[in-house]
């Protein structure tokens, strides 16, 4: 069954999304990163380019040639024929930054949602939360404000 992690509380859910991303990418994890809406994953795709000046997350959209060899795939359509396209190795992860769940989420190992302060992203999140529940998921919960606080 596929592990469902919420990461509730983020002053920003896209600057998250990248620095998650990142950890996760240097961690040697495959991402799936997946937006229905193109604008909201256009501006995640240019936030990877530069919102940190010391690193750099490899990624590409999912119809790119490169998608196989590239660890962080981003898509606004099928997760699991984005997952195809990655390739060989290890299984990827599933970031969901859409406000519904993501379609086949139940085909990966992991999800992972993040979620900010923002209270229309609160809403739907507590929607994804159900949708997951009534599936037979058991999420998690993390807060990360609490992290923000001591950091």
């Amino acid at each position: 069954m596929t592990r469902i992690d919420f990461a509730f509380g983020a002053p920003d859910r896209l600057r998250m999304a990248c620095q998650v991303v990142r950890k996760r990418y240097l961690a040697g994890q495959r991402l799936v990163v997946y937006c229905r809406e193109g604008s909201r994953l256009a501006q995640f795709d240019r936030m990877l380019w530069a919102f940190d000046d010391t690193s750099f997350v490899p990624h590409v959209l999912a119809n790119d040639p490169l998608a196989a060899e590239t660890p962080v795939v981003l898509t606004a359509g099928d997760p699991q024929q984005a997952a195809q396209a990655a390739g060989d190795g290890p299984s990827p992860w599933l970031l969901n930054l859409d406000d519904d769940c993501p379609p086949g989420f139940e085909t990966f190992e992991r999800l992972l949602e993040i979620v900010s302060d923002d209270p229309d992203d609160k809403q739907a999140a507590r929607q994804r939360w159900r949708v997951y529940q009534g599936a037979g998921h058991t999420p998690q919960s993390h807060d990360l404000s609490q992290r923000q606080q001591g950091a």
